[in-house]
């Protein structure tokens, strides 16, 4: 759908459509977003980053140059030790200080901030996103804010005047729309005192007691808070677009006041949306600073790239969503191959449904749109091959006799994410297995039933030349006049210790000749 040529009805081109009628024609637009890393930035935070990463992309798909900044709201305040944290007493000497001269007491990084920063970082360009990172710490150290800091005191009361209308206290008298983190002790508990109108402003340090003035310009002391920081920084950015979550969309929040503020500093607001969040599956809502928060990583373990993208880009961004480690894991990669069938023709659906589903694949992909389908293999049929194959995926892919080179590499990242769903997901015990071998007791069989199991033995010997419907009428021919559900009961014993497990001929054909007889020959 490279140049837009019919007009989409995803969420994100209807969002770039409207970036481009409300900004009007531009040599740049400008997308934003970030996060405090405050901790784990989990998967709720993801849907920020990816969902500014898929307007991205369908401005790009317009024609349009687009810079995508994300930025790191590291100069915030440590207010919390996350549970996770090991030296929590250690840390909490660290509280009211900038996140970035707080010591990482887990990995060892140069900060705790930068520990957060990397670890996403590192990830993110393996699901197709590389913004363009903004570091806050440094540039309010730098003195890159200076100006827009002496613009929000220029405008104090003009910016007291917008916050107050939606607080139900108004704002103290000695109010000041800076914070101050001390010389002394590096905390912020401090309190402005004055401003000379120009450069300089005097503040004390209420624990200290000491007083000090300040040049905002060269002293990296001075912060914006919240709601006339993010404001300055769309304005200094010249920023288009910026979704947030829903609690600073909510009435009066931190959108409605930003809209407002960034008036004062010369600037418009950008086109957002609000996006709802998260909850893992039997969970609840993420919290980066509580630590409890299941991180992208966490979630890349179960789920290939493309379909972590797909969870997100077949979802719009108001509906709030779990995302599941349980037998629903075999639903969302079915609805993935179902929408990738679509897009290759291998299926036929309405032009609506085919125009929704085709974007939506587009969207899905990391790097480019592949020239062929994956191996379109279910997701329980080949948790049963890598089961036959003891986690060997190489053993796996080289059965396959009609894959393709490219989509054996994508087949071996799905295997890892089977593999490891199979171990460390909620996935009931009668969903694994492991084929007995001469290690295991025999089952007892005696009579008739033992009698059908030499004759599978048989059917077994000669299925590589039929098909496997049948191979299923000579299982069924080997059973005789036995209970056809208790025949199946005492095969799956036989194969696999339990009294049920995959469906049976195209398991037996799956694991082949040289697994399935050495176990059935004990009989």
């Amino acid at each position: 759908m490279t140049g837009m040529e019919k007009k989409s009805t995803h969420w994100a081109d209807i969002y770039a459509d409207r970036i481009i009628r409300e900004k009007g024609a531009k040599d740049v637009y400008t997308c934003a977003s970030g996060i405090t890393p405050s901790g784990t930035v989990h998967i709720g935070n993801f849907r920020e980053i990816i969902s500014v990463d898929l307007v991205v992309r369908a401005l790009r798909d317009r024609g349009c140059n687009v810079r995508f900044i994300y930025s790191w709201d590291d100069y915030d305040v440590f207010r919390k030790v996350p549970k996770d944290m090991p030296e929590r007493e250690k840390l909490e000497t660290y509280l009211r200080k900038p996140i970035t001269l707080v010591p990482d007491t887990k990995t060892g990084m140069e900060n705790y901030a930068r520990a957060n920063e990397v670890a996403v970082e590192k990830l993110l360009p393996s699901v197709g996103i590389s913004p363009e990172y903004l570091y806050q710490a440094k540039r309010y150290r730098q003195g890159t804010y200076a100006e827009g800091i002496r613009n929000a005191l220029l405008h104090k009361e003009e910016i007291k005047e917008i916050l107050n209308e939606f607080r139900s206290v108004p704002l103290p008298e000695d109010w000041w729309p800076i914070s101050v983190f001390s010389s002394f002790n590096n905390k912020d508990t401090t309190t402005v005192l004055s401003w000379d109108g120009e450069w300089t402003i005097t503040y004390r340090d209420d624990e200290l007691n000491k007083t000090e003035s300040i040049d905002i310009r060269t002293t990296p002391n001075t912060k914006l808070p919240w709601r006339i920081d993010w404001p300055m920084r769309w304005a200094y950015e010249g920023v288009d677009f910026e979704p947030a979550g829903k609690d600073h969309h909510s009435q009066g929040g931190s959108f409605d006041t930003s809209k407002r503020v960034v008036e004062l500093f010369g600037a418009n607001a950008p086109v957002s949306f609000k996006y709802d969040f998260i909850t893992l599956k039997g969970g609840g809502k993420q919290s980066s600073s509580a630590g409890n928060g299941d991180s992208l990583q966490g979630v890349l373990d179960f789920y290939v790239p493309e379909v972590v993208r797909y969870l997100f880009a077949s979802t719009r961004p108001n509906a709030e969503f779990s995302i599941s480690f349980d037998l629903d894991v075999l639903k969302v990669y079915e609805d993935y191959d179902n929408c990738e069938r679509v897009y290759f023709g291998l299926v036929q659906v309405g032009d609506k449904k085919k125009e929704k589903m085709t974007r939506i694949y587009e969207l899905s992909q990391v790097d480019g749109v592949p020239t062929e389908p994956g191996y379109q293999i279910p997701l329980r049929h080949l948790c049963n091959m890598l089961q036959v194959h003891d986690g060997n995926k190489d053993a796996v892919i080289n059965s396959l006799k009609d894959i393709t080179d490219s989509q054996a590499e994508r087949l071996r990242k799905r295997c890892d994410c089977a593999w490891y769903w199979l171990h460390n997901g909620d996935v009931p015990e009668d969903f694994k297995f492991s084929l007995n071998d001469d290690s295991k007791e025999k089952v007892e069989i005696d009579g008739e039933f033992l009698e059908a199991v030499r004759n599978l033995k048989v059917a077994v010997e000669n299925m590589d030349s039929q098909t496997e419907k049948e191979f299923a009428q000579s299982m069924y021919d080997a059973a005789g006049d036995l209970d056809k559900s208790e025949f199946f009961r005492v095969i799956y014993n036989v194969l696999i210790g339990k009294d049920k497990g995959p469906k049976l001929a195209q398991f037996i054909k799956s694991c082949g000749k040289d697994k399935i007889l050495p176990i059935l020959t004990r009989y």
